[in-house]
């Protein structure tokens, strides 16, 4: 097994375990059945807060109801849905209730345009089916099943990625709470504590759209983009700070000045409009999500610290921003041409260098 120092990302079980540790040790509330906290302490662990004397960090930064109601069906018979747009924290807020409730996240079905519904259910090992035909040992479990087995959570990521049948799988599952084994004349039925908590994409709509029947089965929560360039920033220095930190990147943090840039840069370009609302702007064909924020900001500090001074400069930034905002070379590089002339020129001296930089690329 290799050394948690040589493993790239963590789990959130393992990354966090001395805040769930604590949390457990402090809590005093009832857990529902399957839990190893009660859901005061899941939502503590989620939004921040203290147990005993261990400071809980904030992993979701957004609308602290929103949570509870994600907590809240969990609770219940109920699956959960999150939606919203690529990089409002779905798949993270996903994981980190998986790790708070049942201290493993691994539970997971990555949907794709090729999962297929073996892998929503159950598959076999071929060889120990053809020497020995079909048994219990020779059924390779899907995590959906291991969940249901030990009363845990499951979760299935980008589910309006994966084929309409592979969906309609999860039908029965989630009405029955039952998968049946046809070929052993069986069925595994699930324990309390079983769910589902799957992500879809709003930008995702046209590629599989799930069925209504589907839907049915799941209590569904928005996740919006944050609401305030303060809470962005907080939410992409945080996490730009946890990444570098990771990766040992030999740079220093940018300051909070240059991730406003950025953070405004995006939020505007996102909107369509200045953050006055003065200016109206053509809009890029990505979605520039929070977490492309924090990707450019890791990105501009490896160039600082492996190429240049240790400390990111316009240089850096310029080179980043340019490889986050033009996704098509046409079309994308229009607009941020017309952003640079018609509003980053203007902006005065605290907007030349990078300005300059940025002009320069194109």
């Amino acid at each position: 097994m290799a050394n948690q120092n040589e493993i790239l990302r963590l789990s959130a079980e393992v990354t966090y375990k001395e805040e769930i540790d604590a949390l457990i040790a402090a809590d005093k509330d009832p857990k529902p059945a399957g839990w190893q906290m009660s859901p005061r302490a899941v939502l503590t662990y989620i939004c921040g807060g203290k147990a005993g004397n261990t400071t809980i960090t904030p992993k979701y930064i957004g609308d602290k109801r929103l949570v509870e109601i994600c907590i809240a069906t969990l609770v219940t018979d109920r699956a959960l849905l999150l939606i919203g747009d690529p990089g409002t924290a779905k798949s993270w807020l996903s994981e980190h209730l998986s790790a708070a409730i049942n201290g493993n996240s691994s539970r997971v079905i990555q949907g794709t345009a090729g999962t297929t519904e073996e892998q929503i259910r159950y598959s076999w090992n071929y060889a120990m089916l053809l020497a020995k035909g079909p048994s219990y040992e020779s059924i390779i479990k899907s995590p959906i099943y291991t969940a249901m087995e030990e009363g845990a959570i499951a979760r299935v990521e980008e589910i309006s990625r994966c084929a309409s049948e592979v969906q309609d799988a999860l039908i029965s599952i989630l009405s029955e709470k039952r998968i049946a084994i046809p070929e052993l004349s069986d069925e595994v039925a699930a324990k309390k504590g079983f769910s589902i908590i799957a992500t879809a994409n709003t930008r995702d709509k046209g590629v599989n759209e799930m069925s209504s029947a589907l839907k049915r089965r799941f209590n569904i929560v928005v996740l919006p983009a944050p609401a305030s360039i303060e809470a962005e920033m907080e939410i992409v220095q945080a996490r730009a700070a946890k990444l570098a930190n990771d990766f040992e990147l030999r740079a220093a943090m940018p300051e909070a000045k240059t991730v406003e840039k950025v953070v405004t840069i995006f939020r505007e370009l996102r909107a369509g409009q200045t953050m006055d609302g003065k200016v109206k702007l053509a809009q890029t064909s990505g979605v520039l999500s929070t977490a492309e924020e924090i990707s450019l900001i890791v990105n501009s500090m490896a160039l600082a610290g492996s190429f240049g001074s240790g400390k990111v400069t316009d240089a850096e930034l310029a080179s980043a921003l340019q490889g986050a905002i033009v996704k098509d070379d046409k079309k994308d590089a229009k607009v941020w041409e017309e952003y640079l002339e018609n509003v980053m020129r203007k902006r005065g001296k605290e907007y030349s260098t990078l300005y300059s930089e940025c002009r320069s690329l194109l």
